[in-house]
């Protein structure tokens, strides 16, 4: 759990900067340990003794997927999407309108846009879209 937090930190805080310190590591801790760990069902790649990415989805959702900076660009993104695509006919997914990398990740995934928000709904008031996939 240590590490997944950990991992989530560092890439959210290496992509968005400007929300960088919303939350402190024992509030990440407690927020994969109560609901991520409960709702989801999670997969990790590691880069030798390091978590270098982790998905978190659950029926139709992926709720958490990121990959330390270092490791970015390798497929593991890919492959750990690849596990949820496998699982599931379909899925929905959240990021933030001004996180350019992940958006051209997801569409070169097959994902397409289906709402965007102004973000008055999210924790982080930050606009958001959502992306749809659906197995072909």
């Amino acid at each position: 759990m240590d590490a997944v937090a950990a991992v989530h930190r560092q890439s959210f805080d290496d992509r968005l900067p400007w929300l960088a310190g919303l939350h402190t590591p024992e509030e990440d801790r407690a927020y994969f340990r109560s609901v991520v760990f409960d709702q989801c069902e999670l997969w990790g790649i590691f880069g030798g003794p390091t978590l270098a990415g982790f998905i978190a989805f659950r029926d139709g959702w992926i709720d958490q997927l990121y990959v330390l900076p270092a490791y970015q660009g390798q497929g593991i993104g890919s492959t750990l999407l690849d596990v949820a695509q496998g699982r599931c006919s379909d899925l929905n997914l959240w990021t933030f309108q001004r996180n350019a990398t992940a958006r051209r990740f997801y569409e070169r995934q097959g994902f397409v846009e289906a709402e965007l928000t102004d973000g008055a709904r999210n924790e982080e008031r930050e606009p958001d879209i959502r992306y749809v996939w659906r197995r072909p």
